[in-house]
């Protein structure tokens, strides 16, 4: 049977160094699988995090080779063997143990953002488009890929200024919604930050979901937040309404 060598980050948020275990390779098997014989049989004290093992609960996130990814749907044999296989926590979160990292800090953000919210008196029907609009927002399995590869988390720390494209979907799939009546622009333009994000689509890049998160969800926002607060001709619009009163 063919073997691989998998280099793991050991460690806390104190440090850590990488360590080379040696893994037998079978046909089908996943970054997870090697991690697991790893587990298994050498390191039982391997800190990870799985849970479906079906790429749908998001929990096994990890670096491999440099680029996010669920380690449950990364083929071994995708990638180059005669190399050692890096795996390394999520950098934009403190480590807790080895490749588990403490992503709290994401459900502190999901509480600024109030929920759906019925316009008064809305009629209960819906488009289909709007219907088809909205569900992708809804696919997203929190693997929390995308918020590490933001550069403004991952590499400029702002966690306390800047949602994160993970919440970005989330507010975009209330506000796009046709029966929700409250307005979360100022959230998105001071508490989440959204004009911090530049739109490189690298969220885009590792979503495993393929939510169209910088088309479909940012710029729309971007734009609402635009109109709301620097559109000139809105400005005076408003104006004249408010001297009307």
């Amino acid at each position: 049977m063919a073997e691989a060598t998998l280099r793991i980050f050991r460690g806390d948020q104190g440090g850590g160094t990488m360590k080379d275990y040696r893994v037998p390779v079978a046909p089908g098997m996943v970054v997870l699988d090697a991690l697991h014989h790893v587990q298994g049989h050498q390191a039982p004290d391997l800190g990870l995090r799985w849970n479906c093992k079906a790429g749908k609960c998001g929990s096994c996130s990890a670096e491999v080779n440099g680029r996010p990814r669920l380690t449950c749907k990364t083929r071994m044999d995708s990638l180059d063997l005669t190399q050692p296989v890096e795996v390394r926590p999520m950098k934009s979160f403190p480590v807790i143990k080895d490749l588990a990292t403490d992503v709290s800090w994401n459900y502190q953000v999901n509480k600024k953002i109030p929920p759906f919210q019925p316009r008064e008196g809305v009629e209960w029907k819906m488009q289909q488009h709007d219907v088809d609009r909205v569900q992708e927002f809804r696919k997203c399995i929190e693997c929390f890929l995308c918020q590490n590869v933001c550069h403004v988390l991952r590499d400029h720390d702002k966690k306390a200024e800047f949602g994160g494209p993970r919440f970005f979907v989330r507010v975009a799939g209330l506000e796009m919604h046709p029966l929700d009546g409250a307005d979360r622009i100022p959230l998105l333009k001071d508490a989440l930050g959204i004009g911090y994000c530049n739109i490189t689509k690298c969220c885009t890049e590792v979503c495993p979901e393929e939510i169209h998160i910088t088309d479909n969800a940012i710029i729309p926002l971007k734009e609402r937040v635009v109109d709301e607060y620097y559109d000139p001709v809105l400005k005076i619009v408003k104006k004249i309404f408010s001297a009307g009163r």
